[in-house]
């Protein structure tokens, strides 16, 4: 069992992101879908990946680097995305090491409410 959420909230696992993972609970706005996709990556975690894309834009599969670790993420940015909105985007920046390389992910990304469930729709990379 993981102690702190890798999406950097500073909750244990469980009470967070675990908890969206395991289905004992949805994400209720696009923050929290964000950083729950955010650890699912962090942890390899290509099911809830693909289940938490919409059905759209969501590709066949998801193959994740084993060699590339997620070290942090910050949200830069938010539009929308409420409770009681039905689209909204999220501006983040994911920190990564892959070997002795590391760098920043920065990308906008839009979220979409579908059938009561917050779902990623598309991103642009900046």
């Amino acid at each position: 069992m993981r102690e702190t959420c890798p999406c950097g909230t500073g909750r244990p696992y469980e009470a967070c992101c675990g908890a969206i993972h395991d289905g004992r609970r949805v994400a209720a706005t696009a923050v929290q879908l964000m950083r729950s996709r955010y650890s699912a990556f962090a942890l390899g975690l290509e099911g809830y990946l693909l289940e938490s894309w919409h059905p759209s834009t969501r590709p066949a599969s998801v193959d994740l680097d084993p060699a590339m670790t997620w070290t942090g993420l910050v949200i830069e940015d938010t539009t929308k995305g409420s409770a009681w909105e039905d689209d909204g985007t999220v501006r983040f920046a994911a920190s990564w090491e892959s070997g002795r390389h590391a760098g920043v992910l920065r990308e906008t990304s839009r979220f979409a409410l579908l059938d009561g469930r917050w779902v990623y729709v598309n991103g642009t990379l900046h």
